[in-house]
């Protein structure tokens, strides 16, 4: 049977190969890439100019896919409160470039938003509530939802907090900690910050199941477990045999960044537990099935995955 298409923006981020990984067997997978080449077996790459409408449908007519997932733009939270413009550029109008084009061709799209776009007055945010963004970051990641939906009103646009194996150039939460515990360094854990992390092949799998059900509109697409980062780093200790006693409690100083954060970020996924028929999972499955990628190579494959572009 032939495969669908999928185009995945952002192709060198986490996200986006790990997200390659969980679905190149069943589907035919291009990354779309920008200042990095990425090399992934099974997987094939191009280069794509998301800031020009017109180049970039040239490009989508020329992959062709049937889904695109959206996950390119500006991460870094205090970069995006220091350079306002390219926060703006990188998470708004891109996300809108990339929603017009799909929409005039008739592509499905997922778009991938943030838990970060509350004030953390409290826990377990729905999709119902208004987002009081804090910074920047969450300003723009607000502002791209509404533009993606005006131009894409089918698109689905997914809140969410992922972890998994990074690359050489781009680590994840979860190899700071392992990489830094096997290394027997002691880290500052902060047990004031909560969120409701979801591994990424999980976020991946659950997302395409809600595209085969038709699902579109906003939807928290996260763990079923809310806890603190210094809560997850012990889990996560257990599952691979990392020493407990190196994790320091801390707590956020909320004058320590440039860009000031939530404390919790966490989010209720009932709608999507709900349109799937089942739960999402804990962060013990997830960090089982994070030891069990790392034991079938799938953390080695990564780290060697995406290099810089030749000029």
């Amino acid at each position: 049977m032939k495969k669908s298409r999928l185009l995945i923006t952002g192709g060198t981020g986490l996200l986006a190969l790990n997200w390659a990984c969980a679905l190149r067997q069943t589907w035919h997978v291009t990354l779309g890439t920008h200042a990095h080449s990425v090399d992934l077996a099974g997987v094939n790459s191009c280069p794509l100019v998301l800031n020009d409408p017109v180049c970039l449908q040239s490009q989508m007519d020329a992959v062709a896919p049937d889904l695109v997932v959206h996950t390119a733009g500006l991460t870094s939270v205090d970069k995006c409160e220091l350079s306002p413009e390219l926060a703006h550029q990188a998470n708004v109008e891109i996300a809108e470039n990339v929603a017009a084009v799909a929409a005039r061709r008739g592509i499905a799209l997922i778009h991938i938003s943030t838990d970060h776009l509350f004030s953390g007055h409290r826990s377990m945010f729905t999709e119902e509530e208004l987002p009081v963004p804090m910074n920047h970051y969450a300003r723009t990641k607000a502002l791209a939802e509404m533009a993606v939906m005006r131009a894409n009103p089918s698109s689905l646009v997914l809140r969410t907090n992922f972890f998994g194996w990074g690359h050489s150039k781009r680590q994840s939460f979860s190899d700071w900690l392992i990489y830094n515990l096997r290394a027997g360094k002691e880290l500052p854990l902060y047990e004031n910050i909560f969120f409701t992390p979801i591994l990424a092949d999980s976020l991946a799998l659950a997302a395409h199941q809600l595209v085969e059900r038709g699902a579109h509109g906003v939807f928290n697409l996260v763990g079923d477990q809310r806890l603190s980062k210094f809560e997850f780093a012990c889990l996560l200790t257990d599952h691979f045999s990392l020493p407990k006693h190196l994790l320091l409690r801390h707590r956020l100083d909320y004058s320590e960044p440039a860009a000031p954060r939530p404390g919790d970020m966490s989010l209720d996924n009932r709608k999507a537990c709900e349109a799937l028929g089942r739960s999402l999972g804990d962060v013990p499955q997830f960090l089982a099935e994070l030891r069990e990628q790392e034991s079938s190579g799938r953390c080695e494959e990564l780290l060697k995955s995406v290099s810089l572009k030749e000029s």
